[in-house]
């Protein structure tokens, strides 16, 4: 296990917390600004601040190489230019004429040997233009807003728990998706474990959640805490769909793409295309009527919000994904579920019914069976 791992689980734990005291803060703002949209609208086009951030490394990337290239032509012409440096040049050279017609290829030794030993060489990918990065960040940037406003729009109608157990749902749409797309097959250990975390799903839906701060979500509400459910299942949707199409164009391993310039353009046509959002929504009574913050205090949290939330917390979860694996990035994403809970139980003095503490533990147990299908499958042949 390197430190890259190591870092990696790490991570996972940060980014674990991150994202539920972000949806705490979020659930705070909400209190006095109740406007989904516009928290959405600001922390994606946040994700604009990218785009300088890679322009800076790809210049540090090209002057490290210039100089690095410089470094060796001006070693390489000191040694050309030292009579006996060359003479010694000159004697290698005729030796490795020697062996090479002596018929000693130890290349096509060790080529062959790999060969027999079925290792074949990894197909490399060529890595996307800038324009292509950024027709594709156009394209998928509208489903990423969903994705964010329908979150933020199910926090502002039903708890934090309630909306982390239904967005964990989407590792199980990625896999219905990803099979659809040709991007994961199928056997019976996963088809289990998406019975199991909808029967959780429904179990969480089902469940009686109260607390003593019930004047956000009282009885009078409870049709809002239901379609607030509803924006939950919806998000997982839109983010199973998100990853799959985000895997299909980056790749394997990420190779094919810079994702930092990939959201930084998701965020700058955010910024400049989206905004119109707003009118359809507020005229079909899902958002309520615009209006800006009404203290600078305000300003600061959602701004803080936003960078941490949105920025930071996507960009160590890419790092979790590189550096570990998906399967124990997404596995580790599953642990927001309690988390949220507890949070739940300590900040608003929520109680949660039997009924929706063990539809929680059935989700759990679902992403646990799904992310370990393959290995069932193999051990007991499903």
């Amino acid at each position: 296990m390197g430190w890259r791992y190591k870092a990696g689980l790490f991570l996972i734990g940060a980014v674990v917390i991150i994202w539920v005291s972000s949806a705490e803060v979020t659930q705070g703002i909400f209190t006095d600004y109740k406007q989904p949209f516009a928290v959405t609208y600001f922390g994606v086009s946040l994700m604009v601040v990218y785009l300088p951030i890679a322009l800076i490394k790809d210049w540090f990337y090209r002057k490290l190489r210039r100089c690095s290239s410089k470094s060796t032509q001006s070693e390489s012409s000191g040694l050309l230019s030292s009579p006996l440096k060359h003479t010694i040049l000159e004697v290698e050279l005729e030796g490795n004429f020697t062996r090479k017609d002596s018929g000693l290829d130890l290349s096509g030794k060790s080529l062959s040997l790999n060969c027999a030993e079925g290792e074949h060489p990894k197909k490399l990918q060529r890595e996307f233009t800038t324009r292509e990065v950024i027709r594709y960040s156009f394209c998928i940037a509208p489903l990423w807003f969903m994705t964010e406003y329908l979150s933020n729009a199910a926090l502002a109608r039903t708890s934090v728990a309630s909306t982390t157990v239904l967005s964990s749902t989407s590792g199980l749409f990625t896999l219905f998706l990803g099979v659809m797309l040709g991007e994961d097959s199928l056997n019976m250990a996963k088809v289990v474990a998406v019975f199991v975390s909808m029967a959780g799903v429904v179990m969480t839906t089902l469940g009686k959640t109260w607390a003593t701060d019930d004047s956000q979500l009282n009885s009078s509400n409870g049709k809002r805490s239901l379609v607030g459910d509803l924006f939950g299942l919806l998000s997982a949707m839109a983010y199973g769909l998100f990853t799959v199409l985000l895997k299909k164009f980056a790749g394997e391993e990420g190779e094919r793409v810079d994702v930092q310039k990939l959201f930084g353009y998701i965020g700058l046509f955010t910024l400049v295309a989206l905004w119109w959002l707003v009118f359809p929504l507020t005229a079909l009574g899902i958002e309520p009527k615009f209006t800006i913050p009404h203290s600078v205090k305000l300003d600061e949290v959602v701004l803080a919000n936003g960078l941490v939330g949105s920025v930071l917390s996507d960009y160590f979860w890419a790092l979790c994904v590189v550096w570990t694996t998906p399967l124990v990035a997404t596995l580790g994403m599953s642990l927001t579920i309690p988390l949220a809970m507890v949070a739940d139980m300590i900040i608003h003095g929520r109680h949660f019914s039997a009924v929706y503490i063990l539809g929680s533990v059935q989700v759990f147990a679902g992403f646990v069976v799904a992310n370990l299908a393959d290995w069932c499958s193999k051990r007991l042949g499903l």
